[in-house]
Order: structure tokens, then sequence, then C-alpha cells
């Protein structure tokens, strides 16, 4: 049965989340209305009415000091209220605030098994204002709600007057059978049916991919192969998604690693690249690191989770940035929170395992004042903007590190896809206590993992659910109006705190022998990097833990989570890890082990999941052979003549632009104190409140060694030439850090590349230009990376 209480402020009290929505509604919309109340809304399944009524009098999901609390609905004044609009996540959704009531509820009321037990919550927003139903959809519609994630209802006041209240919902998902395998037919369809499979699945592959895989199972070796071990000709839906992602733009780069013909019309020369990648970024640092002999600092590249240079004697630093554009364009809070939280996690899991130490975050968005009609699931920039600022500032602020540098750049192109870089720096000793399977008891080097052969594989952190599925495929194609609700997901900041105190502590007794986080393709993804250490594994998905049931197993290895890593803990540790994981409060289960037969072989409850070849897993996607033509745009004269332009006023419209004014309003929201060692600070100058050059932290307080982060970015260089856009962006970045006292002769860069589609299509008939731009950014990449020293 389900019971719903409702919990809002007393009539006397000011409602402060009610007025910021009534102004932003007036703001946002230009819609009239007078004021909002709000009410929380928690339904809680798995209860009977005696601990119903015991958590409402021991007043655990309210505060009974500000609060009513009742289990019928609270009453609306007897004037005011016009229209009531509740809003909720869709079933499948992370609810943290829910999860975190359901957890307290069953504490309270001494249950230790939860899994039957469920608390979802939603908000009531009660709008006073002479305001007709259409304008009252619009305001659920385009600001309150966000449809991929969450659903509303509308009553009138009539309607509430005949009918008080919303009938309770549970947000539970309930569906097939967990056992359910699906054989996708692969070997008899043609390239139309291997297309739509793709597209109707978001696997994100291309027909030559698809085309690649059906071969692939069809040869005669795979397939007298499956046939011995009892296996079905064509690949099961885990095998297909397992690839899909594995092969995906996101995991693999691919447009990075393509052949490029590229042909310089202006230069009159055209060449072959093998590898952007390779090329411009790996041989480049590979030539840096040469040159600077036993000075070089750098401590591990392009083979981790987070580059790795040397710090202090005792110290290397890490730092990943990374982007999460797709999510936060369909839901700008969720999307940009996992982005925070996401990249936290590349350093957690970089080596054996850094601490956190400071975070550095760029924004990119069309202007809040856009006042055009938006075309289908797009939100409006203000939303986005705000959106992205409140999930940076939750998942770094309630993680407890500190934002230390950053900007913002607006521009209507940004409309479409906004741009939201989120960047970690982490520490990590430079000597480790040996691991407990360890033969000699030596020390081992931080920034170094290496998964054993019998080693077992242990889930740590949050559990698994339908959201956060297709994250890597998602994110590697265009967003259009069909565009997942189930990739976008919410991180938990504290269920991921919790887990980050629980794995430095484990580090440092030695329990595990690597780390990765459960990246955009879930546990296929860290499971499946992790055993190219030793090549193979053995999963057993019944044993995963799940928010709820009804996941398919292709679902259960495919979920992301925000808050999870997979770890490989020696045999002889688990015990240990397993236990102190308990003391700590962090969800450990182990589910396989790792392996040496080529195999990465997943089952659920002896039910056959997937049986892949791993060298064609990793290895099999073939490379892409793309045209590159660069002809340089022409512009028209932009020449300014001065006509007596009064300057006080041009100063003026100057400093109001938005790529000028200040950003001091969202710079405040982010605590960039937490920790106690930020130097020089994100606002300076006598009364701070001018933008600083780069962050300065000391992170380890007892030491006056300090790490300086600074970024570069101008993209609007582009529309002449990216080549200008790459070499300008790394000297501002470079300039910024020697602005506050770095030395030139150990700086560090990270190379992060936002690109439209470069590839040569119907729908992208200038990709052979697109493309000319990416090659030439990649050029001045190399160069400049040359010329001032500095290794990716």
């Amino acid at each position: 049965m389900l019971y719903r209480i409702e919990a809002g402020l007393f009539p006397h009290l000011d409602d402060t989340i009610g007025r910021k929505t009534a102004a932003s509604i007036r703001e946002a919309l230009g819609i009239p209305v007078k004021s909002v109340r709000t009410i929380k809304v928690f339904t809680l399944e798995g209860l009977d009415a005696q601990q119903v009524n015991t958590l409402m009098a021991k007043s655990v999901l309210h505060d009974p000091v500000l609060q009513a609390v009742s289990l019928s609905p609270l009453p609306l004044p007897e004037e005011g209220t016009s229209w009531i609009i509740e809003v909720g996540y869709r079933p499948g959704v992370t609810d943290n605030e829910g999860r975190t009531a359901r957890d307290t509820a069953a504490l309270v009321l001494g249950i230790e098994d939860r899994s039957s037990l469920a608390v979802y919550t939603s908000i009531q927003y009660r709008l006073h204002g002479p305001l007709t139903e259409e304008q009252v959809t619009r305001i659920a519609r385009d600001l309150l709600a966000n449809e991929l994630i969450q659903r509303f209802e509308i009553k009138s006041r009539a309607q509430w007057d005949a009918a008080p209240g919303f009938a309770p919902k549970a947000a539970r998902v309930t569906g097939a059978s967990c056992d359910e395998v699906n054989i996708v037919p692969l070997s008899s369809m043609s390239d139309a049916q291997l297309m739509e499979v793709s597209q109707k699945n978001t696997l994100a592959l291309s027909l030559e991919e698809m085309t690649k895989i059906k071969n692939w199972f069809s040869s005669p070796e795979v397939a007298a192969q499956r046939k011995e071990l009892g296996l079905p000709a064509d690949p099961t839906d885990a095998e297909l998604e397992v690839l899909a992602q594995t092969w995906s733009e996101h995991c693999k780069h691919k447009i990075f690693a393509s052949k490029i013909s590229y042909t310089d019309k202006e230069a009159g020369t055209s060449e072959t690249i093998n590898s952007l990648y390779k090329t411009c970024i790996m041989n480049t640092t590979k030539q840096i690191r040469e040159s600077l002999g036993d000075r070089d600092f750098c401590r591990s590249v392009f083979k981790d989770n987070a580059g790795v240079i040397a710090f202090t004697p005792e110290y290397d630093a890490c730092i990943k940035v990374e982007t999460h554009n797709s999510p936060s364009a369909l839901d700008p809070y969720g999307g940009a929170l996992t982005g925070i939280v996401g990249v936290n996690r590349d350093p957690m899991g970089t080596g054996l395992g850094a601490e956190l130490i400071c975070n550095t975050d760029v924004f990119c968005f069309a202007s809040p004042f856009h006042d055009e009609a938006l075309p289908p699931r797009l939100l409006h920039p203000r939303r986005v903007f705000e959106g992205v600022r409140e999930g940076v500032e939750h998942g770094g602020n309630k993680s407890g590190i500190p934002t230390v540098n950053g900007s913002i750049v607006f521009d209507e192109r940004y409309l479409g896809k906004p741009l939201v870089y989120c960047g970690t720096i982490g520490l990590i000793p430079a000597e480790v206590p040996a691991s407990k399977s360890s033969t000699d008891g030596k020390p081992r080097k931080g920034y170094e993992k290496k998964a054993q052969v019998g080693d077992i594989i242990v889930m740590t952190g949050g559990r698994i659910g339908k959201d956060g599925i297709h994250g890597a495929t998602f994110s590697s194609e265009e967003l259009h109006e069909g565009s997942p609700a189930t990739a976008v997901q919410i991180g938990d900041p504290i269920t991921q705190r919790k887990m980050y105190d629980f794995i430095m502590r484990a580090r440092d007794l030695g329990l595990y022998n690597a780390i990765t986080d459960n990246g955009a393709g879930g546990l296929s993804s860290s499971i499946g990097e992790m055993a190219e250490d030793t090549n193979g594994c053995r999963i057993d998905l019944a044993r995963a833990p799940l928010k709820y049931d009804g996941l398919r197993p292709w679902e259960i290895l495919l979920s992301e989570a925000q808050e999870r890593m997979t770890l490989a803990v020696p045999p002889a540790a688990l015990d240990e890890f397993l236990a102190l994981a308990k003391r700590m409060d962090v969800e450990a289960t182990p589910l396989g082990e790792f392996t040496d037969d080529g195999v990465f072989h997943v089952t659920y409850n002896g039910k056959l999941v997937t049986h892949l070849d791993m060298e064609f897993m990793h290895d099999g996607v073939p490379q892409y052979q793309l045209n590159a033509v660069w002809e340089a745009p022409v512009h028209p004269d932009s020449r300014i003549e001065d006509g007596g332009v009064d300057q006080a006023e041009l100063l003026k419209a100057m400093l109001g632009r938005l790529n000028i004014c200040s950003k001091e309003y969202l710079i405040r929201q982010y605590d960039h104190e937490v920790k106690g060692g930020s130097v020089v600070k994100p606002l300076t100058g006598v009364k701070r409140d001018g933008p600083s050059d780069a962050g300065v932290i000391r992170p380890i307080l007892e030491s006056e060694a300090g790490l300086v982060i600074s970024h570069g970015i101008c993209p609007k260089y582009s529309d002449y030439d990216a080549y200008w856009m790459m070499a300008n962006a790394m000297d501002e970045g470079i300039r910024n850090a020697v602005a506050v006292g770095a030395d030139p002769d150990r700086m560090a860069g990270v190379d992060n590349f936002c690109w439209c589609d470069p590839v040569q299509s119907e729908k992208t008939p200038d990709g052979e230009y697109k493309l000319a731009q990416l090659v030439r950014a990649c050029k001045a990449l190399s160069e400049l990376c040359v010329a001032y020293g500095v290794p990716c």
C-alpha cells in the first residue's frame, strides 16, 4: 500500500523557495504569477499505517517548528491559490532525497532489509494569480519540470475543491523478468535493418561497424567456438550493447584515431595523417619528455583515468577534465551534477587512488536573455545556465572539494548544446603500502596499478538502476527529439563522498590492486577495461545490487552510476575489504574474478549473457577513413572608423557585454575555501571582486609547495582559423599560469576538444571543412606544446 505525506511551511512563514520560483516564472517566462507556495510530498511504499504514523510523530520527514504535516492534502487558503502543479521523478530516475528519506525511515523504524521499502519525493507548487490553463502548462513544462526525467500533474482550484489532492504514485520500475536475454539475429539482416537496430537501440554504430560485428559472429572460427560452447550463433542483446559502448566515440575517440587525407588548398599541399591522437598528442608529448631527459616530470600519461605529473618528493599530482554537454542539454541540473561528481571519480580511480584537492569548471551557453522561439526539446538558455550552475555547485560543495578556477563563455551557437567542462585535480602518494597479495612487502608506486589473475571483482558505492543506460553511445551522437531519458543520471555526492573516504582507507591498507570508475558504460566499461590487465574476466550479474526489480541483464551490465567504482581485490584481502566497507557504511559486492582466458564472460544465475573475445571487443573497431580540406573562410572587412564615439558610453556598453561583465554572482556560489588550501582565489583585488588570472592552491597545508590551475578558451577564433584558436587558447592558459607565479618549465597541459560533427555526410555537407579545422587545431597543439615545452 502507498501512503502520502505532505509537509508544508506554516502559513505565517515566508516560503523562500516559493518566492524564488515566482520570480523565475515572471523573469524567465514573463507570466504574471503573484506568488507561489510549495509543499514537499513523500510517497511511502512498503510500510504499514502504524510505521507511517511513527515517522510523523517522530518528525522524521519534516521540521515540526516550521512545517505542518498531514496524511491528507494540506488545505488551500480560502483565497489566493488558483492552480496547483505537482512535479515528481519518472520511474527509474534516481531520487536522492527519496533514498535518504528511505534510509532515515529504516533507521528510525529498525528495518534492516530495505529492499521492499521505498520513498518517492515530489514538490507541489500552489500558484496565486490570474493564470490560464495554457500559462500554467507552460510553467510546468518549461520551468518546473524536465519531462525527460520528471512527470507533472495540474489541477485548477475548482478541480481541487471538488477532489482535494493528488493520488499517490509509486516510481518503482517493474518490467521484464531479470533473466531475459534476447538474441539479435544480425546474420539475417539487410543493411537497412542493421542501421534500424543501431538507431532504435541508441547504439550509435555505423553501417561499417554493424557489418563488422555481423561478419565476426558469422566467421567460421567464431561460429564453431560458439556452437561447441552451446551458444547462439548470433549475438545476445548484451553482447551487442557491450560492443556498442566499447566502440563508441565517447570511449574510443574514433575521429581522433582515424586515417585522414588532409588537403591544404592555401598551401597547395596534401598529406595523410594516421591518427591525430597518436601524431599530434602522444608523439608530441613523447618528444618533449625525451628532450627533458632527467628533468622529465611526467609520471603516467595516456593510459589511466587521469594524467599524473611529479609534484613533491612525497606526492604526485593528477588532473582530469571532461565534458557533460549532451546530458546537460537535456537535464541541466542532473547532467552537470553528474559531470562534476563523475570527473571527481577519475582521479579517485587513477593509479591506486588520488585524494581530491580542487575543481575547475568552464561553461559555454547561449544568452540567458534569448527571446526567440526554441526548437522542440530545447530548454531556454537561462534554465540551462541556472541548472548547470546549481548542479556543479551541489556536486562540488557537497563533496567538500573547492572550486578554484573557471570561466563562462556566451555565444548564441551554444543554444543547441551547451558546453560543460568539469575538471578535478588530485594528489597521489609517491608510495603506498604493499598489497595484501604481495610476497615481498615492498611499497608500491602510487600512480601504478594492475589487476592480477584471480583477483576478485568488487563493485562499491551506488546501486544499479535504469538511469544512466546508454550514457556512452548517447554522448556519441547528435541530440534529437528521441534522445533517451535513461541516458541522464542524477549523481549522489553524499554516497560518493562516503565511498571516497572508504577507498582512501582501503588504499592505505593495501586491500586492492587496481581501481577504476563505472564510466559511461557501467560494469561493462569498468570491468572491460580492467580485464585488459589480465586478458579476461568472469562475472555473475545476479550478484549485483539493484535499486529495484525489473532490470534485464544487459541493463545491469550497461547502467552507469555516478557514485560507483570497481576494484580488483586479492582473495587474501577480501574479508578485510568487505568488513571495512560495512564499518564505513559503503555497499561492496563481489561479482566475479579476473581471468587470463581472453574472454569477457558474463552470466546471470548460470545463463549466458556475454561471451566476447577480449581482442575483438577492444581492438576490433574499424578505423575511419576520412577526408579533410582546408580553405580559409572569407570575412567582410570589419574595420571600425572612429567617428567621434562617446568613449564613456562605449566603455559602459563593453562592460555590459556577457563575455566581459562580472561573473561574481556565479563564482560566489562555489566554495573555494573548503580544505583551507586556497591561496590565489577565483576573485582578487582590493575588494576581491576582479577575476584572478589563475587559481593557486596549497594542497599539503604543512608544505609551501603550490599548484597552479589555469585555462584558456577562445572559440570565436575558429570562425577564422582553428589553428589560431588553439594557439591562443594555449597561450592564454600558459600566460595566466605565469601571471600567478607558475614555473613555465614545470607545466603540463590537458587538451579538451568539443567539436561539431566533422564527418562528411548528407546531414553534414561541410564535414571536410570541419575536419580540416580539427586537423589545424591539433597541428597548433603539437607545435605550441613543443615551443613552450609543455607535455599533454
